[in-house]
């Protein structure tokens, strides 16, 4: 018998950047997404929670994370304090009904927020019932030169955390093993960022099945123990020729995904 885990399949509104946010929601509700994660960046109605839920409820689709805006290009977007970020973060996602924070590790250059990294994760963490997912990040490389740009660790296994999000394009990236990073994880894992990759110095974030990351096993993984968390589709769709070109790709992933998380095990008879 087919035995399909809990988990939800989400699309990530920055899976179809140049479009919008709202752009984001119409495409996930029309292919038949579980719901969306939101990456709070440069576009307006990301950072609005009121314009948020109003899309939420006309196109009847559940937003189940946050993603803070932990990136270069968002450093003053919901102002220029990385606990603040992380506040509002919290505040969004508990207004809106959904279950995760996605956040990633400081910046090397931000040395006070690295230094009380773990313990204010921690101790937001115990204020709420919203999870708070640390996600994996890379070294950067240009060349020969490799610079270590996260802290504590772009390994956030080798850290204390509550909760983690495997990325699998970062998997790539950093061209470790993500069979072996999960396993690290643990049943803390909490949440999946499902993309591809090859190896590249750059964060490729292919469509699942198009790189050399073991996406097919991980979900089946997934499927086999029960895991109850989301499965984000978080890939790069700058390069699609077409609108129906972008939907023709998040509408592969989402079969991907799908048909990955269906695992043929044997389920007693009632």
């Amino acid at each position: 018998m087919v035995r399909i885990p809990d988990a939800k399949v989400a699309l990530s509104t920055a899976s179809v950047y140049p479009e919008s946010t709202a752009t984001a929601f119409e495409i996930a509700a029309r292919l038949g997404y579980d719901g969306v994660e939101v990456m709070v960046w440069t576009d307006p109605v990301s950072q609005d929670i009121e314009a948020l839920r109003r899309l939420s409820d006309y196109h009847r689709i559940p937003i189940l994370a946050v993603h803070a805006p932990c990136l270069l290009i968002t450093q003053r977007v919901w102002s220029t304090d990385p606990w603040t970020k992380l506040q509002r973060a919290q505040a969004a996602a508990e207004k809106l009904g959904a279950s995760t924070v996605v956040v990633h590790p400081p910046f090397r250059w931000q040395r006070q927020y690295a230094r009380d990294f773990v313990a204010g994760i921690w101790r937001m963490a115990n204020e709420t019932d919203v999870r708070f997912a640390v996600e994996n990040m890379y070294p950067w490389r240009y060349r020969d030169r490799e610079m270590l740009a996260y802290a504590p660790e772009w390994d956030v296994t080798k850290d204390d955390y509550r909760h983690f999000t495997v990325d699998l394009s970062h998997t790539a990236t950093a061209r470790t093993d993500a069979i072996h990073m999960i396993d690290r994880m643990g049943d803390r894992l909490g949440h999946v960022h499902l993309a591809d990759g090859r190896g590249s110095a750059k964060d490729e974030h292919l469509v699942p099945g198009r790189g050399t990351q073991p996406c097919a096993e991980v979900l089946e993984r997934l499927a086999l123990t029960g895991f109850d968390g989301h499965v984000v589709i978080e890939v790069n769709t700058r390069r699609a020729m077409s609108s129906a070109e972008r939907e023709a790709d998040l509408a592969e992933a989402l079969a991907f995904t799908r048909l990955h998380l269906a695992s043929a095990v044997k389920v007693p008879r009632p």
